[in-house]
């Protein structure tokens, strides 16, 4: 190994970066219309890859080098892109609802940033769950139906709700810890 290898924690991870940092933030740029937010989401992809498990070892190589640098990165990518595309829409129906309140109901910025913070959590926590269990959680906390309710709805077995309830209230409590 050379002395510029030792010197660099991730040369598998460095190498890519060299070579590919400059393309991924101009795809980036192009999905995204926004060169900063680009910036931000190809750096992103990066700190992903150096915080997996054995980061650079862990990359899926053929002779220490990935066959697909490209689509390799672009997948990382595209799913930060997702989950940075569904946070920001989050944020923008939050403030929509915030700008017809009245004024004296309006919370403080520090309390708008709070609540903004968990509706995220929330969403992490309701799009981790598997899609039944999501739907009957939804219909059990947010509209408020019964057991009965939502199995007539969803079209399952009363037995079905109680066991998805009960792995999304695990879920909940596993998150809380």
């Amino acid at each position: 190994m050379s002395a510029a290898e030792s010197a660099v924690p991730h040369p598998q991870v460095h190498a890519l970066y060299i070579d590919h940092h400059g393309w991924l933030q101009g795809w980036l740029r192009r999905k995204l219309g926004d060169a900063f937010e680009a910036a931000d989401l190809a750096q992103d992809t990066f700190v992903r890859l150096l915080a997996a498990p054995s980061a650079g070892a862990g990359l899926p190589v053929a002779e220490g080098a990935l066959r697909e640098p490209r689509a390799y990165l672009a997948t990382v990518a595209r799913r930060l892109l997702v989950n940075h595309l569904r946070r920001r829409s989050l944020e923008q129906a939050y403030l929509s609802a915030l700008a017809v309140l009245p004024e004296a109901q309006t919370p403080s910025p520090e309390q708008q940033l709070i609540i903004l913070q968990s509706l995220q959590e929330i969403d992490a926590m309701l799009d981790g769950m598997p899609p039944k269990v999501r739907a009957v959680f939804i219909l059990s906390q947010v509209d408020g139906l019964t057991y009965a309710g939502i199995a007539e709805e969803l079209k399952i077995g009363l037995r079905s709700v109680k066991r998805y309830m009960a792995l999304a209230m695990t879920e909940c409590i596993l998150l809380a810890a």
